[in-house]
């Protein structure tokens, strides 16, 4: 059995590094579980960091998504496999649909980005 991490802030790279490396181990940890409780507070000592190291752009949400996309390699089909609609992924990513409220949820997670830079309010396209 493995030993138990007990979590702190995380402070330098090596604790961020290790925090995203123990993410991925525990990316698909059955809910409910110890496993999924600490899956989701390194997504907040995660974000925290990244939040405090990095100057983000003041982007609307899609942007976000589109470049934290592009940080992890994925891409709208990526997306689309977590949300589970491939159409609205792409209404969503081209203006033509706000985000929902399971997607920013979805999304926050999958991205690791805060929530609350995905409810900000942004220009949608006109469809005619």
């Amino acid at each position: 059995m493995k030993q138990r991490i007990n979590w702190f802030l995380l402070d330098t790279t090596g604790d961020y590094d290790a925090a995203v490396k123990r993410y991925e181990e525990l990316k698909y940890a059955a809910q409910g579980s110890i496993a999924h409780k600490e899956k989701m507070l390194l997504v907040h000592l995660i974000a925290d960091y990244e939040s405090k190291q990095w100057d983000l752009p003041e982007v609307d949400p899609i942007e976000m998504i589109k470049i934290r996309m592009q940080d992890f390699g994925f891409n709208a089909t990526t997306l689309a496999k977590e949300y589970g609609d491939k159409g609205t992924v792409s209404k969503v990513l081209n203006y033509k649909q706000s985000l929902s409220l399971t997607m920013i949820r979805k999304f926050s997670e999958l991205l690791k980005i805060p929530p609350a830079w995905l409810i900000k309010e942004y220009p949608l396209k006109n469809m005619g």
